[in-house]
C-alpha cells in the first residue's frame, strides 16, 4: 500500500545512517524540478533543516489529473505506508485508507458491516466522498448555466434587433415584388429562407471559434499548471445543441421581421422607402 506524502526533500549531502535506503516513488514534475533520474539517491525529512532516512529513486510516475488540487501545485512522493509510519514517529496512524471490494459486492453493505467491527474510523463509499468533494464544481456549474441563459435571452433579443433592421432596410425591394403579384406568403418564405441560411453559417462559423478558443484555454492553462487536466471541453453534443439553438433562433427573428413587413401594403412599403 502506498501513501502519499507532501514533500520534505533535499538532496543527501552526508552519510545520515547506516540503514538500507528506502524506495520511493517522485512524480515527474517533482524530478525535472530536482533534475532527478531513477536509481539517484536522496534525502527524506521531516523537516527542513534536516534529514533521517536516504531514499533512492525508484520510480517516476505521472499522478492522475486532479481539479481539487490543481491550484495547490503540491509535489508528492510515494512511499510504503510502514515505511512512512516509521519516518513520521507515528505508527498505527493513517489518514485514510482506499479499500476495493469484489464484483458483485455493494459498498455501501460492506461499509456498514465493516463500520461495526471497530470504532475510530468512517467508512464512506467513494461515490458519497465524490460527491463531497465534488460541491464546490457543482455550486460554479449552476452558475455558469445561469450565466449561460442570460447570454442566450440576451443573444435573441439582439439577433430580433438586428434582424428587424436587416428586413426592414429590405422594404423596396418587398415592395416591387409585391407590385409583381408575388404572394405574401412567398414573400415570407423567402426572407425566412435568406434567415435561414445567415443563421446556418453562423453556426458554422461560431462553432469553429469555439473550438479554436477552447483549444487555445486547454494549451495555455496546460501549459501553465504542467498537466494533462482538461480545461475547456467541447464536445459534439455542445456543438449540436448550439447549433440548434442559433438556427431555430435565426428562423424565428426572421419570420417575425419578415411576417411584420409583409403585413403592410405595397404602397405603403413604397412609400416609407422613399
Amino acid at each position: 500500500m502506498r501513501c502519499l506524502l507532501p514533500l520534505l526533500l533535499a538532496m543527501l549531502a552526508a552519510p545520515i545512517a547506516a540503514q538500507a535506503p528506502l524506495d520511493i516513488a517522485i512524480e515527474r514534475r517533482l524530478a525535472l524540478l530536482l533534475d532527478l533520474e531513477v536509481g539517484d539517491t536522496v534525502a527524506l525529512g521531516t523537516e527542513t533543516d534536516g534529514a533521517s532516512r536516504t531514499a533512492r529513486v525508484g520510480a517516476i510516475y505521472e499522478p492522475l489529473a486532479d481539479p481539487a488540487t490543481i491550484m495547490r501545485q503540491d509535489y508528492r512522493v510515494r512511499l510504503h505506508l510502514p515505511e512512512l509510519a516509521e519516518l513520521l514517529g507515528t505508527p498505527d496512524r493513517v489518514d485514510r485508507i482506499g479499500l476495493a471490494v469484489v464484483p458483485g459486492v455493494d459498498p455501501a453493505v460492506a461499509a456498514e458491516q465493516l463500520q461495526r467491527t471497530a470504532f475510530g474510523y468512517d467508512l464512506l463509499p467513494t461515490a458519497e466522498v465524490a460527491a463531497e468533494s465534488s460541491t464546490t464544481f457543482l455550486v460554479v456549474s449552476r452558475f455558469h448555466r445561469a450565466i449561460a441563459v442570460i447570454s442566450i435571452l440576451a443573444s435573441a433579443i439582439f439577433l430580433l434587433c438586428l434582424m428587424l433592421l436587416k428586413i426592414e432596410a429590405r422594404r423596396l425591394d418587398v415592395a416591387m415584388l409585391r407590385f409583381t403579384g408575388i404572394s405574401r406568403r412567398t414573400v415570407a418564405a423567402a426572407l425566412i429562407l435568406e434567415a435561414t441560411v445567415i443563421a446556418g453559417v453562423g453556426s458554422v462559423v461560431g462553432a469553429v471559434l469555439a473550438a479554436g478558443a477552447s483549444a487555445a484555454v486547454n494549451w495555455h492553462y496546460r501549459r501553465l499548471f504542467d498537466t494533462t487536466l482538461l480545461f475547456s471541453l467541447l464536445t459534439a453534443d455542445t456543438v449540436l445543441w448550439a447549433v440548434g439553438l442559433s438556427v431555430v433562433l435565426g428562423v424565428a427573428t426572421g419570420a417575425i421581421a419578415a411576417w411584420r413587413l409583409v403585413r403592410q401594403s405595397p404602397l405603403t412599403l413604397w412609400g416609407r422607402a422613399g
